[in-house]
């Protein structure tokens, strides 16, 4: 049994930074997803693919981990990329370049 502990990103129609220190521990597949051949629908076998536990901090996560004798490995989060400016600067009166279409 591995356990994959990760810091998941925020998705796209997020703007703010809440619950971002989130930490979250979740199984990797033991068994290959099943197609049922008469709807196509897919399903499992692998009742630990539902568990997914979230922590305060990655030290959180480790610990639980190893309590409880889980093989894991860490995803460490990329960097953000900052913007520079805001955007509304982009429409001020006092700009350093001119407004182009």
């Amino acid at each position: 049994m591995l356990a994959h502990i990760y810091s998941p990103a925020k998705t796209a129609t997020q703007s703010g930074r809440a619950h971002k220190s989130a930490w979250v521990l979740c199984y990797e597949p033991q068994s290959p997803k099943l197609i049922e051949p008469l709807m196509g629908y897919t399903s499992s076998l692998d009742m630990q693919a539902e568990v997914r536990l979230c922590f305060n901090t990655k030290e959180e996560a480790i610990a639980f981990a190893e309590k409880n004798n889980i093989a894991y490995y860490i995803s460490e989060p990329q960097p953000v990329a900052r913007q520079k400016i805001a955007y509304s600067d982009n429409f001020r009166a006092d700009r350093k370049q001119p407004w182009t279409h």
